[in-house]
């Protein structure tokens, strides 16, 4: 264990605090989206609250919610400074999420600015450009993932 308290765990946490606020909006404002006429209906037809919840709006609001799920990995795939900051910064690969790590973002905000030309900036743009390419996987799959289930409850 890395005694400084700073490793993957850590960063994770963090990540999940700090995305918490965007999906937490957006669910809520797909949520309030709903047509009121669901829930009234469900409640005249003898629905407590908890089950208009749970079998009305949850299901009505779920593609949005799968939605702002999507936007929130998103942006925690490409936050770097908060994830630098705590994650240890060691190149060592480890199975241990209790051990220092580097990630993509951090290696390009670390090392870009005093890169040597030639092989270490081409190194540094092709992790740029798998990083590019993990994120527009992330977001092609998140768009094929809101469109299924948007089919699905339909």
């Amino acid at each position: 264990e890395d005694p400084s308290g700073t490793n993957m765990l850590t960063a994770g946490v963090i990540l999940a605090i700090m995305i918490l606020p965007t999906m937490a909006a957006i669910s809520r404002d797909v949520l309030m989206a709903i047509p009121k006429e669901l829930r009234s209906a469900s409640m005249a037809l003898g629905g407590t609250r908890w089950e208009t919840i749970f079998r009305v709006l949850l299901p009505s609001g779920f593609s949005g919610i799968v939605s702002a799920a999507m936007l929130a990995l998103g942006r925690a795939l490409g936050e770097t400074m908060a994830v630098t900051m705590v994650i240890g910064n060691s190149a060592q690969i480890s199975a241990s999420l209790l051990d220092p790590a580097y990630t993509i973002p951090s290696v390009l905000a670390n090392e870009f600015a005093e890169a040597e030309p030639g092989l270490h900036i081409g190194a540094l743009s092709y992790l740029a450009l798998i990083l590019f390419g993990l994120t527009l996987t992330v977001n092609i799959g998140a768009v094929l993932l809101v469109k299924w289930v948007g089919r699905k409850n339909k």
